[in-house]
């Protein structure tokens, strides 16, 4: 018999965005304004990210759907990259997601999806620099991990590919 790995997660919960610093406060109403915005109309599921860099610039995504699916692509990617792309030496230091739904509810604990966590801990490689996650539901409740990797804890490490 093998021996057992332990894995933990570790996020901080807040009751409310009261709670958050008002630099938070501000990422999470920019992410809530670009889920509005989200083009979902096969899911009815919007989802809005929203990208603080180290200069203080905010950068907006959200989900971008097609009928050609899985060609659409999720919220945190389209900011991420939109962020990257135009601002490629300035490091993401943070990243507020929320959803919202007239169809379902979508709980306390907003999660990105396994392809977005593995963007965002290739970014914390790529700038050497941890980023902050909040997290935001459609309650009143906020979750805070301080890295990507307290999401992904057996992430594909970049920097362990090596050419032959």
């Amino acid at each position: 018999m093998g021996k057992l790995i332990e894995s933990k997660v570790y996020l901080e919960e807040f009751l409310s965005i009261k709670e958050l610093s008002k630099e938070d406060q501000v990422l999470i109403s920019k992410a809530e304004e670009a889920a509005a915005l989200a083009y979902a109309p096969y899911s009815k599921f919007n989802v809005g990210a929203a990208v603080r860099l180290s200069d203080g610039e905010i950068v907006i995504g959200n989900n971008q759907e097609n009928a050609a699916y899985p060609s659409g692509l999720c919220a945190e990617r389209v900011a991420i990259f939109a962020a990257s792309a135009n601002n490629p030496k300035t490091p993401i230091i943070s990243i507020a997601i929320t959803a919202q739904s007239d169809l379902i509810s979508v709980g306390e604990l907003l999660s990105p999806c396994g392809s977005c966590r593995q963007v965002m801990v290739e970014s914390e490689y790529r700038q050497n620099q941890e980023i902050k996650i909040l997290l935001k539901g459609d309650t009143e409740k906020i979750y805070v991990a301080k890295t990507v990797k307290d999401l992904l804890p057996f992430c594909f490490n970049p920097s362990r590919i090596q050419p032959k």
